[in-house]
């Protein structure tokens, strides 16, 4: 137990998926989860363990932005023996060639966040995901007839901003798309030795027109859902 995950250690798989929003914990685990249990329900930060496919995985929301993520993929990896997180979020296009509903494969987060500098002292502000698990997601994307989009993203600390300079983070750093948590959680697997990932789908953009609702964001990325479930009980 920590102070934001009350969950005994063996009610934690060793690989775990990881929304950002609590609601699509809950969806992933009312939809496609049998006999899911409600194992941490800290700050509202709910945490499920059930089977898929008769094997057991845990689904735990991470929340918003690079703290939050920071403080509950840190505790996974360090004190219930996690393996292996697998993050699945929403992001915003930089690219005019996504479109809504593009699934896209993190291969590394670029940020000006001082997350890593703080954390560890590292002077990064680019950082891969695992080699490993993404190596695991493209040849279950492969199998699933799945399409996924490799490509770097900005993993901002600020979501409203008047400044950012999309063209740059497009053309010097290859960003395709914008999120918040990615950089500390690649961070921290990092420090510890272990596997993280980062699969996103596109839910609005910053260069043309188009947007999903709240509604559909938690409930109409089943291609990603599923590419993260299976992926994740054969890692």
């Amino acid at each position: 137990m920590t102070p934001h995950n009350t969950a005994k250690k063996e009610e934690i798989e060793s690989t775990v998926l990881m929304p950002g929003d609590p609601l699509r914990a809950q969806y992933i685990a009312e939809n496609f989860l049998e006999n899911s249990k409600l194992v941490n329900k800290v700050r509202g930060m709910y945490a499920y363990t059930g089977e898929y496919k008769g094997k057991q995985i845990t689904v735990m929301a991470h929340g918003m932005g690079n703290p939050s993520i920071g403080i509950y993929s840190y505790e996974l990896f360090k004190f219930y023996d996690v393996d292996t997180i697998i993050r699945i979020g929403s992001c915003g296009a930089y690219s005019k060639d996504l479109n809504l509903k593009d699934v896209i494969l993190v291969d590394k987060a670029y940020s000006e966040s001082t997350f890593a500098e703080t954390f560890n002292g590292s002077k990064e502000h680019e950082i891969s995901g695992s080699k490993i698990t993404n190596n695991l997601l493209k040849k279950t994307a492969e199998e699933m007839n799945i399409e996924l989009i490799e490509g770097n993203v900005h993993s901002t600390d600020v979501f409203y901003s008047d400044i950012t300079d999309i063209d740059n983070l497009l053309n010097n750093h290859k960003c395709v798309a914008v999120e918040m948590e990615s950089f500390a959680l690649f961070s921290i697997a990092k420090e510890l030795k272990k596997n993280a990932s980062c699969i996103l789908t596109v839910t609005d953009s910053l260069v043309k027109e188009g947007l999903l609702t709240p509604e559909e964001r938690q409930t109409s990325l089943n291609n990603m859902i599923l590419l993260g479930l299976e992926a994740a009980i054969r890692a």
